[in-house]
């Protein structure tokens, strides 16, 4: 019999959520830099040495790769000969390593949890609950797989029943492109297929635990079904010329994963979920011996890639932004910003939009006249930081207010992750503005370009307040231009077919 104390599994997964908020694992980020050699697309090649260069600060500052923390989601697989020394549920337990890790003061992790999901939505302010799952297992040990999910990706997964005879690999390659971008490829798919329709979301989710060993086998082949279908939809996904950011190149996925189980005679379900540039998880055991250790990794593991803006980047200075200096930005150009801009995500966006109609106006100081608008929930800073990891959040969960902000407050653009819809596109155009993008997955890099930062409306609403940044040399690149042209649907459409010149030759 193996006894397990209640502080040894409390503290195992406190340092476990430090351990991957700040360290990718190594496999993963040793696929980006293969990717990052291979890539031709300038554009995407710049967003992944972003990526290469944000995980190494990372790992060294031991601050959060990415602003977006993540929804904790652990598996316990517990043997039938452990006994837990304590009488509090695992639950509690699990939530309680959560609040520890999540409010450590070295390194604070943003908290992202809202209860209830319906009406106030009121932040936690621990990011607990976690989402735990446990399994009865032989043995004598506590095995426990942890990930910490960001938003962005969980958002885009995806689920279907299929008939028995369809193919699943034409699926995901139909599926895959109105996931959009706001996953922030390059990434792993996550593909669990059988049982039930919450048995197959479920096996997606524990695929992405799995080694990243795409490379392994596309050099010795596949050995079984499920190999060949894992390379068929990793050959077949990057064909669509999706890229890092969804700029268009060569590299969308460096991994597949799949995982089945039994299912009824008459059905196929099938969920995917992808993992995001912010791939962080982890498994380890407790035997009862005390506390997981956890063993950094060398920092000789990372490939020598180090982001610098490019001579061709022009910079801006927001401070005198006007409306046709906008006019003259180009979709693809690579611009590092300079001066004051202001912060909101989409519950100050409602909160807004509700004031201007009850007639109140903007609170004092808070001015969008000819300036823009940065998409972020940013971390607390540490020590002698400004701010922490700010990187952004998805740009078309603020679509429905685009008009209104444009057409009521003076603003003359936006700055987030990935594409913007139709609605959003429409309204850019027709008030000749502009939509930005920096580099999710490059959060502790773009933070160093903030040189002041405060809170200047909505304190409230924590990581949702409204935050005016002072920024140098902040890199983005221009994804809508004023004639609503977007590099989302042109860097994809060319890399197809590029991708498929490559193929015939």
């Amino acid at each position: 019999m193996t006894i397990i104390q209640a502080d040894d599994l409390v503290q195992s997964i406190a340092d476990a959520l430090q351990f991957i908020s700040y360290y990718h694992p190594v496999d993963y980020i040793q696929a980006v830099g293969a990717a990052y050699e291979r890539e031709e697309s300038p554009a995407a090649r710049d967003a992944l040495a972003q990526i290469l260069t944000n995980s190494r600060m990372a790992a060294q500052g031991h601050r959060p790769i990415c602003q977006d923390t993540g929804v904790v989601v652990v598996f316990l697989r517990i043997g039938m000969q452990v006994q837990f020394n304590t009488a509090r549920p695992l639950q509690e337990l699990i939530d309680e390593g959560v609040r520890r890790a999540y409010l450590d003061p070295d390194n604070i992790l943003r908290a992202s949890m809202v209860d209830p999901p319906i009406g106030k939505r009121r932040n936690t302010g621990d990011n607990t609950p976690a989402i735990v799952y446990q399994e009865l297992v032989p043995g004598d040990k506590l095995e426990i797989a942890i990930a910490a999910k960001g938003g962005g990706s969980e958002n885009k997964s995806r689920f279907a029943i299929l008939n028995p005879s369809d193919s699943l690999a034409d699926w995901v390659v139909d599926t895959l492109p109105g996931m959009g971008a706001g996953w922030c490829p390059p990434g792993i798919l996550g593909i669990g297929v059988g049982g039930t329709a919450e048995k197959a979301l479920l096996l997606a989710k524990q695929s992405l635990f799995a080694p990243v060993d795409m490379h392994e086998l596309l050099a010795r082949g596949p050995s079984n079904p499920i190999e060949e279908l894992r390379l068929e939809i990793h050959e077949r996904v990057n064909a669509l010329g999706i890229g890092a950011q969804g700029l268009g190149g060569l590299t969308t996925v460096v991994d597949v994963k799949i995982l089945t189980y039994a299912t009824h005679a008459a059905s196929l379900p099938v969920g995917m979920i992808p993992n995001c540039a912010a791939t962080r998880h982890i498994e380890f055991h407790l035997d009862g011996t005390g506390p997981a250790q956890f063993t950094p990794p060398s920092l000789e593991d990372w490939p020598e890639v180090t982001w610098q803006p490019g001579s061709d980047a022009g910079r801006v200075d927001l401070d005198r932004l006007t409306a046709d200096e906008v006019a003259t930005w180009q979709p693809g150009e690579r611009l590092l910003l300079n001066g004051r801009l202001l912060t909101g995500r989409d519950a100050a966006h409602k909160r807004i939009q509700d004031l201007l109609e009850s007639g109140q106006g903007l609170p004092d100081g808070v001015d969008f006249n000819n300036r823009l608008i940065y998409y972020v929930g940013p971390v607390d800073p540490v020590g002698d930081e400004v701010m922490g990891p700010a990187g952004p959040t998805t740009a078309t969960r603020m679509d429905r207010f685009s008009e209104m902000m444009l057409a009521r407050t003076g603003l003359l653009g936006m700055v987030g992750k990935a594409e913007r819809g139709p609605t959003a596109i429409e309204a850019i155009k027709r008030h000749k503005a502009a939509y930005l993008i920096a580099v999710g997955g490059a959060a502790y890099l773009v933070a160093q370009a903030i040189r002041k930062a405060r809170v200047v409306a909505f304190e409230d609403m924590g990581m949702e307040a409204i935050y005016e940044f002072e920024v140098q040399d902040m890199p983005v690149t221009v994804a809508v231009d004023a004639r609503g042209e977007s590099v989302h649907e042109s860097g994809p459409a060319e890399w197809r077919v590029r991708i498929e010149q490559l193929k015939r030759h």
